[in-house]
């Protein structure tokens, strides 16, 4: 049965897409069965796995409102071993068409458990905001993984998101757990990256990831090519830090039953 890890933060500008993208390209690498799964209508993580989403005639928004199947959705291996259903702005009307829907919250759910024993893992990329988008990705999700910006303000807004898993644990998903936090964009020149790792340590009681993702030039300009970091640049410090990353989860997935 296919692992599904949601990949949320309400802070924009955190890495979230970046660690969606490259995550998923990672585990794929290392020859598990992925799924990627865009629910933000501005499908950056489409377009960085090189897919041209506004030519995508089956996506996340014809999903949600019943006018296809998930099977029909999934675009089958963009990269080996990696499949991914996509987003464009589409989506965006998402949040006021899906109101009246009876149990519009369990939409993805229902479609995704369709298609988990297809996975090894299921990773679901969320918009920057705690909206009807994000609540169906927790739903469907076992764990939701928090990347959180090595900067001044990396706690600002991280209780709500933890008040809404807690929400939705308690109301719609009793199983959701968190997987962890991943820092990103760490810049190993500077104190503040230093101090900021501490104090969320100090002040975060979560499983936190040993791997701490670096600010990396070729790391930003992987997307912008369509490509993850791993088929970008093997090489560089950003394709190291993520395949760390992927190995941990693939670790801490081991010692739990899913």
């Amino acid at each position: 049965m296919g692992r599904t890890i949601v990949i949320a933060n309400q802070k924009g500008g955190v890495g979230k897409t970046t660690t969606a993208i490259n995550l998923s390209a990672s585990l794929a690498d290392l020859g598990k069965k992925i799924l990627v799964i865009d629910t933000d209508p501005q499908g950056n993580t489409s377009s960085g796995l090189g897919v041209e989403k506004n030519e995508v005639e089956n996506t996340v928004y014809e999903l949600l409102i019943g006018e296809t199947t998930i099977e029909e959705c999934i675009q089958k291996e963009v990269f080996e071993n990696l499949d991914i259903i996509s987003s464009n702005i589409n989506l965006a009307a998402a949040e006021i068409e899906l109101t009246g829907f009876e149990e519009k919250e369990f939409i993805l759910k229902k479609a995704v458990d369709q298609v988990r024993a297809d996975y090894d893992f299921i990773i679901i990329d969320c918009p920057p905001s705690l909206n009807t988008l994000t609540i169906n990705a927790m739903c469907a999700a076992d764990t939701v993984l928090v990347p959180i910006q090595c900067e001044y303000y990396a706690l600002e807004g991280l209780s709500q998101l933890m008040n809404t898993v807690e929400l939705v644990r308690d109301r719609l998903n009793p199983n959701l757990e968190i997987e962890g936090v991943v820092f990103t964009m760490y810049d190993a020149r500077t104190n503040l990256s230093l101090q900021v790792v501490e104090n969320v340590k100090a002040n975060l009681d979560q499983k936190i990831y040993k791997t701490i993702i670096p600010r990396n030039v070729r790391l930003a300009e992987a997307p912008s090519y369509g490509m993850p970091i791993t088929k970008y640049d093997a090489r560089s410090t950003g394709a190291e830090s993520y395949r760390l990353l992927a190995e941990e989860v693939i670790n801490r997935g081991n010692e739990e039953e899913w």
